[in-house]
């Protein structure tokens, strides 16, 4: 039953990948709209880059590990 569950936190493919880097970019966009409220200015823009970037940033490791992942189950099927 544990595993049940703990198999729906596990990322199996692109589509979901990209599922989540949406939703996660959704949260930085909301985040850096708060902080352009909160600091206007150059200073909210940079809070606001800063927040996208480090989305674009998880997004490409999310990308990499499921490549990553996919190449490994391949060299364990070939053996």
């Amino acid at each position: 039953m544990l595993r049940k569950l703990l198999r729906l936190f596990i990322i199996k493919n692109r589509i979901e990948a990209f599922a989540i880097i949406y939703a996660l970019a959704l949260g930085a966009a909301e985040r850096g709209r708060i902080y352009l409220d909160q600091f206007p200015g150059f200073g909210g823009k940079m809070l606001f880059l800063a927040a996208m970037v480090a989305v674009f940033m998880g997004g490409a490791k999310i990308l990499d590990a499921l490549t990553y992942e996919r190449a490994a189950e391949a060299q364990n099927d070939r053996t």
